[in-house]
């Protein structure tokens, strides 16, 4: 399993790589059937101060998972994101 971490408008240090890939790993290790993810973080240029946007993007067998999410901090917005895409990962499961 595969996380790909992409930023845009700023340059991501390194904590907050640790950050969301230990938040993505725990999300994949719980649900063995993701291939990969990608997170792009974003600045977004708006006078808010919620202008840090997370978009994650998980593959499994024969679906695609998206979630973008809008907040504070980075840490926020992938900690929204990954919540929304554990919920859609449960339904999947429960599907199959």
């Amino acid at each position: 399993m595969k996380v790909k971490i992409q930023t845009v408008h700023f340059d991501a240090d390194s904590r907050l790589e640790e950050f969301i890939h230990e938040r993505v790993d725990k999300l994949m290790n719980r649900y063995k059937k993701v291939i990969h993810a990608d997170v792009v973080l974003r600045l977004d240029k708006s006078e808010s101060q919620e202008n840090k946007i997370a978009e994650i993007k998980l593959e499994v067998p024969g679906n695609h998972l998206f979630v973008k999410k809008q907040s504070r901090t980075f840490e926020e917005a992938a900690d929204s994101a990954v919540e929304v895409l554990h919920r859609q990962l449960e339904k999947l499961k429960d599907k199959h």
